[in-house]
């Protein structure tokens, strides 16, 4: 529980303008329609960032308490073991609203499956199959982070449920604090690969756009 760290999904969001559109889409103006609408799937995704990350430090305040109070302070550790277990159940709350909203914007990014099909020009098709392989493999680091979060969530809770039994052995809860741990480790490590991957697309798209023809301002 000590090496817990701030979970910090970060989306670089670019917003681009699509000016002079033709009725008849051809199919990289299409790309860019179902690109736009992943954006907007992902804002529940960012709105989510912030208050988790005040939980978790709100969470991790408490549980300092109670290691500095000790199971001779039993009165108050079981208090604040039940504070602690209703921000892990807000923290579950808000991950399974991020979850939700990477899975709305996976359904619309395999969209651009079909679309890719009608790009004739060799180097576009290259350059939109590139970037739709970089978000798919962003999309299955997603999943093992949310699962290790899951993961940890359920640990986090036995462990309060832990320090309201006051006659648990020491040695048990020590054990359960290493399985944490490692679980937020291996939260790190998939976090630390997601927003690397999210920086590939991005950096992607950027080249994408520009290169693609269309008449596009953006902005961070």
């Amino acid at each position: 529980m000590s090496n817990k760290s701030s979970l910090l999904l970060v989306c670089m969001i670019v917003v681009f303008i699509l000016s002079g559109c033709l009725n008849e889409q051809n199919p990289i103006e299409k790309v860019y329609e179902v690109l736009e609408k992943v954006v907007e799937s992902e804002q529940a995704f960012e709105e989510q960032q912030e208050p988790l990350i005040e939980l978790e430090k709100k969470e991790k305040k408490i549980y300092d308490q109670i290691i500095s109070l000790g199971m001779k302070e039993f009165p108050e550790v079981s208090k604040l073991s039940d504070e602690a277990t209703v921000i892990v159940d807000d923290r579950k709350k808000h991950i399974l609203k991020e979850h939700e909203s990477i899975k709305a914007s996976e359904k619309e990014f395999r969209a651009l499956t079909e679309i890719i099909d009608e790009i004739d020009e060799p180097e576009q098709k290259e350059k939109s199959q590139k970037l739709f392989d970089i978000m798919i493999e962003r999309y299955a680091i997603y999943d093992d982070l949310f699962q290790h979060y899951s993961k940890a969530l359920e640990l986090d809770k036995q462990l309060y449920s832990m320090f309201k039994n006051k006659d648990i052995n020491l040695m048990d809860i020590d054990e359960q604090i290493t399985k944490i741990n490692e679980v937020y480790g291996k939260i790190i490590e998939a976090n630390e690969r997601f927003n690397e991957k999210t920086k590939e697309y991005n950096d992607t798209k950027l080249s994408f756009y520009k290169e693609s023809g269309l008449n596009v301002k953006w902005k961070e």
